[in-house]
């Protein structure tokens, strides 16, 4: 039964092949398709708890800079905040306070609740054909996204989009926590953008961050979905879009952002993800045919602890040979293996392309890592299933300011 187990993930890891197999993942430039003229109108909305506001600042400055450089006209900027942030005044930018008296009607939480409340009447000022991208307070544009999103809105087949979010830009806090989240950048571009790409479909969830959606599409769908589609609001956004008939893009170009800065912040972050796609796979408002891809790999989070015992039982009690079965496992563990690999030149390639030796030096560095990274997201499943589910804990988000 263990063994079996194991295969849990195959489907995701046939995704990650294809797509990065498939399609180019070194494209160096994006170009715009179409003059920015004519582009629809964008809010750019990050959601807060009004933690760091020099970080804020700093980001939201740097974001609207990239916007002008693409020579992009018709944008503004939400931040959503549940603590003033008294921001400097820009024409631009819209700073929504949530009343703390405010509740949606199914009580939903944390930046659900907080996304919901743009979403009401009174408060939304954009029209349906209007587009918002979702970042968080840490994320920056780069000149590349930003044309790669115009053209997705341009083109205005699909209702919502996403792309590529890097970990190794600018001044890296952790190397440990970087390294592991190469693994997550690979996976973007194999399993996401295969999924998004060839079958529009996010079968597998998406990220809640260089999320794009067009606004009369997002509010029909809404943030209001309950406890249940509160702690992974984004996952149970996507699995409710994709069973409303919704259409889906993948959008080129890159946004940056740091891995935690701490073992502990990136163990909470973990635990945090598991618990709410435990809440997605289990809610009855989610037909399982639209989460049987998500169902499988959540399972297959789930049995990481049991499955490594594979590791030493295979060495203590040997099976007979199963060649297919057993080459299916190798499949598996290889894929995974390479996605690492893949993720540290997707990660690292422009800032070190002139010194290849780092490059390789990173790559075996990435492999080491996999054993903390095994232990850490094994330690976040039996946290995350033996504790209170409906919590959303917050990483610290600024390497100089410690929130007490």
């Amino acid at each position: 039964m263990l063994r079996f187990a194991g295969l849990l993930v195959l489907p995701q890891c046939v995704f990650n092949t294809l797509g990065l197999t498939m399609y180019n993942a070194f494209v160096e430039r994006v170009p715009l398709k179409n003059s920015t003229l004519f582009a629809p109108f964008v809010c750019i909305r990050v959601v807060t708890k009004g933690n760091y506001p020099q970080l804020i600042a700093d980001n939201l400055a740097k974001n609207i800079d990239t916007c002008f450089r693409v020579g992009m006209e018709h944008f503004m900027v939400d931040v959503v905040t549940d603590k003033a942030l008294h921001l400097p005044r820009n024409s631009r930018l819209r700073e929504i306070v949530v009343p703390a008296s405010y509740e949606t009607k199914s009580r939903a939480m944390f930046k659900a609740r907080a996304l919901q409340y743009c979403l009401e009447d009174e408060v939304n000022v954009l029209r349906d054909d209007d587009w918002i991208v979702h970042l968080d307070e840490e994320t920056l544009l780069t000149e590349n996204s930003v044309r790669g999103i115009l053209n997705f809105c341009v083109d205005g087949q699909h209702q919502f989009g996403q792309g590529l979010i890097t970990y190794a830009n600018g001044h890296i806090v952790n190397w440990l926590t970087t390294l592991a989240d190469c693994f997550r950048v690979a996976d973007d571009m194999g399993k996401l953008r295969f999924q998004l790409y060839a079958l529009h479909r996010p079968l597998f969830g998406w990220k809640g961050s260089f999320v794009v959606t067009q606004v009369g599409a997002e509010r029909r769908v809404s943030f209001d979905h309950g406890p249940n589609g509160s702690v992974a609001e984004d996952c149970y956004f996507s699995i409710a879009a994709y069973q409303d008939g919704f259409s889906f893009n993948f959008i080129e170009g890159e946004m940056h952002e740091r891995s935690p800065f701490t073992v502990s912040d990136f163990l909470q972050q973990r635990k945090r993800w598991i618990q709410g796609i435990h809440l997605v796979v289990h809610s009855s408002e989610l037909a399982w045919r639209k989460k049987i891809f998500l169902a499988m790999s959540f399972y297959a989070w789930l049995t990481m602890p049991l499955t490594l015992m594979n590791l030493f039982l295979g060495y203590l009690l040997p099976l007979p040979p199963m060649p297919v079965f057993d080459f299916l496992l190798a499949y598996v563990g290889g894929a995974n293996l390479y996605l690492y690999i893949f993720g540290v030149f997707k990660s690292f390639h422009k800032k070190y392309s002139h010194r290849p030796w780092k490059l390789l030096f990173f790559s075996v560095a990435a492999i080491f890592v996999i054993p903390f990274n095994i232990l850490i997201e094994a330690v976040a499943v039996i946290l995350g299933m033996f504790s209170r589910k409906y919590q959303f804990y917050v990483v610290n988000k600024d390497p100089v300011t410690h929130v007490v």
